[in-house]
């Protein structure tokens, strides 16, 4: 098995991911509850748009340890991740295993990326593209996206023009459902739940990404909310890719976080080792 958690299933932070029979596929909601109203006058889509800022705003960054666990090829890996997470895509993630330690490491500064195998002592290097920036963690997603999930939200698309957001009400989930249009025509998809309609106080529960032709490319769910730093914040993040169910993806479950305290110098670089085989690497290539 290759390294770390992401690095032998393919755990890319491999970061998302299931719950099981009678759960929908994201967002926790009971597949049989019966529908429900919403009590409570529809939020307008600018409401929704302002409340994800401010969250976004009020939180750039943290340090984290989480349990992360993946289901990827049928296979259960699991690992502690170190997490360094900055909102503009600066990301670090150290994999340990027990009995062996630290066995994986991701950097990247946003455009470049670094992973060191310790298993197979190589450093791939190259562009921060989704697929690479997945071989640790995987979220196969840009820097700057994978940090919006890691932080419980999300960075929306560049709309399209003329396009403006809607709102909806997902009967199931209880939950209203921000769409927001990108310009091929895709939809990211933003579920809010709770604080009786006040957008600013509602919970973000669950994303769905789709594409121009509304095929789902990937999920989330956010779940168990706690309170960190004065923040509300999921405490287990889960992913799934494509159609698949968070029973095939990465489930997150965080042990501890500090939020918004400054990261080390040359936190996001990674230096190989001496006597470690560097490999540099396009897109696509995997380390």
């Amino acid at each position: 098995m290759r390294a770390g958690l992401l690095v032998g299933a393919r755990i890319g932070v491999g970061i998302g991911v299931g719950i099981g029979i009678g759960l929908t596929a994201f967002g926790g909601a009971c597949v049989h509850a019966p529908p429900v109203v919403r009590p409570y006058p529809a939020p307008t889509a600018d409401a929704l748009v302002a409340a994800l800022a401010a969250r976004q705003h009020a939180l750039s960054g943290m340090n984290a340890r989480a349990r992360a666990t993946s289901w990827l090829g049928g296979e259960r890996v699991r690992a502690t991740v170190n997490m360094l997470v900055e909102r503009d895509g600066r990301l670090r993630f150290e994999a340990e295993v027990s009995l062996q330690g630290t066995v994986a490491t991701l950097v990247t500064d946003g455009p470049s990326f670094a992973f060191l195998d310790l298993r197979r002592n190589e450093l791939s290097r190259g562009p921060a593209c989704p697929a690479n920036v997945a071989s640790l963690v995987r979220i196969p997603l840009a820097p700057a996206d994978v940090a919006a999930v890691l932080l419980g939200d999300a960075r929306l698309p560049e709309s399209s023009p003329g396009a403006a957001p809607t709102v909806s009400w997902d009967p199931q989930r209880g939950a209203d459902v921000l769409a927001v249009r990108d310009r091929e025509g895709g939809t990211l998809q933003l579920y809010f739940r709770g604080a009786g309609g006040q957008a600013a106080g509602a919970d973000l529960i669950a994303l769905v990404r789709s594409g121009a032709d509304g095929t789902r490319l990937w999920q989330t769910s956010y779940e168990s909310f706690e309170t960190t730093g004065g923040r509300r914040l999921p405490g287990t993040i889960r992913f799934a890719e494509r159609n698949g169910s968070f029973d095939d993806g990465v489930e997150i479950r965080f042990k501890d976080r500090t939020l918004d305290e400054p990261p080390p110098a040359a936190a996001f670089t990674l230096a190989p080792p001496p006597g470690v085989v560097v490999k540099d690497i396009g897109c696509g290539q995997g380390p």
